[in-house]
């Protein structure tokens, strides 16, 4: 389906796993185990092995294997995925889920059980399970504190659920763990966040450093940091990369770890970890124009967002101004309406984004922020439940929506498609950072917008990610015709 931004793969793991009948085990299929085939069944995800009554190899962890970059034919199913690995189940039920995308909740779990082979329910319960695991490995925090941060309603429903799925208790589980599994840091809780593929982390972290928002995130000697509402308790997330080629590091400073679950997968949409650049990369190294940078910047990705809400008003107030002039903007407006501050001792983090409702609610004037009335719609659109920022579809259909709002035009909504839904198709045409680095790749001339288009036509469906490309040409240009690791995303972009 051209217009999907995220299959059901992106969410539960794209590849195919083994189960061994005669001894209840799912494994990935580079397992050094070798059963006899007539005893291996397949399995198209974690949830639906562990459905059928098999639990996860002790020894290749098929349940630590991040996700990957798919692209889906099932709209709806698409977005109850993306709002079950958000935790919309920890608080709701299938019916629940059902309506919220449209569906009944019978013809919701028959998709459910043929597409992915789990029911909904089942997927929410192997996230908690299997996040509950790493904690178990990768920190000290108590059992008790590792149930409520899973998403588990108590220790006992945590426990009956460990078992159903890994055959051992939380306590043998810990016990059972390596001695390298655990991160250890000074200060918060530590752990390690898996992605799949290449990763350009240096210019991801460059991307946010710019674009971070005064008193809210910062950048500094490598690490993403950020303030974080959690249960009504103000913390702080820091990001940095492993030096593993394989994982993220994270550590949150929080005063309740009980929606550490959903802050992870928060960090997995920002730093797109779900959207291994493979198949867009195999596709564009035969493009007109590209082809080269595509090969020589295999890791780029596109990020994504951290809170919705939050990047589609930056991207907002960024239509007309330069990126200092709106990330200042963004700045001022936090000062004065966030309701709720952070003691930071380790940097210059002081507020706590505020929510949609607060922004529709409160004074924008005065803080120099063009397309402030813009703003406020989006925030009352957001806050009123009009605007769903979850949901799917085609990149007709999501652009559509938002330029339905007053003062959202076609390159904030393609630039809002990017980031905050990761649709691989959407393109910012007239973005003059992207036909800039066009003449940077070797154009014969700056191209106009629907020059721009036609030439991206060719790029289909992986546009986003030559758009990524064309910013980085533009902030680097290429000497003598060849490219280098070190380009940066262009300050041209919000």
């Amino acid at each position: 389906m051209a217009g999907a931004s995220r299959s059901v793969s992106t969410i539960m793991g794209s590849m195919e796993l083994s189960a061994v009948v005669t001894t209840g085990i799912y494994c990935r299929a580079d397992c050094v185990a070798r059963p006899h085939p007539r005893n291996v069944e397949r399995f198209p995800s974690t949830s639906a092995a562990e459905t059928a009554g098999f639990r996860p190899c002790l020894r290749c962890r098929p349940e630590l294997a991040p996700a990957a970059t798919g692209r889906a034919g099932l709209v709806p199913l698409e977005q109850a995925m993306v709002l079950i690995s958000e935790g919309f189940l920890d608080d709701a039920d299938e019916d629940d889920l059902a309506a919220r995308v449209g569906y009944s909740s019978r013809h919701l779990r028959r998709l459910f059980e043929s597409e992915v082979g789990a029911s909904p329910s089942a997927i929410a319960r192997s996230r908690r399970a299997h996040f509950a695991r790493r904690l178990l490995d990768e920190t000290d925090l108590t059992i008790t504190e590792i149930a409520f941060a899973s998403g588990f309603s108590s220790i006992r429903q945590m426990n009956r659920v460990m078992r159903d799925i890994f055959r051992f208790s939380p306590t043998e589980l810990r016990r059972r763990r390596r001695r390298g599994d655990v991160v250890s840091l000074d200060g918060g809780v530590a752990l390690r966040v898996p992605y799949n593929g290449a990763h350009d982390l240096e210019a991801m972290f460059r991307f946010l450093a710019v674009r971070a928002m005064p008193g809210v995130e910062e950048v500094v000697d490598g690490v993403y940091r950020r303030t974080i509402d959690s249960c009504g308790h103000s913390g702080v997330i820091e990001v940095s990369d492993a030096g593993d080629g394989a994982h993220l590091l994270v550590r949150a400073h929080l005063g309740t770890y009980a929606t550490l679950i959903d802050d992870v997968a928060r960090i997995r949409h920002l730093f797109a970890l779900d959207h291994d650049p493979a198949e867009a990369v195999a596709h564009l190294r035969s493009a007109e124009l590209i082809a080269a940078a595509v090969a020589n910047n295999a890791g780029v990705r596109m990020p994504g967002a951290w809170d919705r809400f939050e990047t589609g008003l930056r991207i907002i107030v960024g239509q007309h101004v330069s990126v200092a002039s709106a990330t200042a903007a963004v700045g001022r407006m936090v000062t004065r309406l966030s309701e709720r501050s952070v003691t930071d001792e380790r940097g210059s983090l002081a507020r706590v984004f505020p929510t949609a409702e607060v922004v529709a609610a409160g004074d924008l004037s005065g803080l120099g922020m063009t397309g402030a009335d813009a703003v406020r719609g989006f925030a009352e659109a957001v806050a009123s439940g009009e605007l769903d920022l979850t949901e799917m579809g085609e990149l007709d259909a999501i652009c559509a929506r938002l330029e339905s709002l007053k003062g959202v035009g076609p390159w904030t909504a393609q630039l809002m498609a990017m980031r905050l839904h990761h649709h691989p198709s959407a393109f910012p045409s007239s973005d003059v950072g992207l036909r800039a680095g066009a003449v940077a790749l070797g154009h014969h001339d700056r191209p106009t917008v629907a020059q721009l288009e036609a030439l991206a036509t060719n790029w289909m469906p992986w546009r986003a990610h030559a758009a990524t490309h064309l910013w980085h040409a533009a902030a680097n240009p290429p000497l003598a015709g060849s490219l280098t690791q070190t380009q940066t995303l262009t300050e041209k972009d919000c």
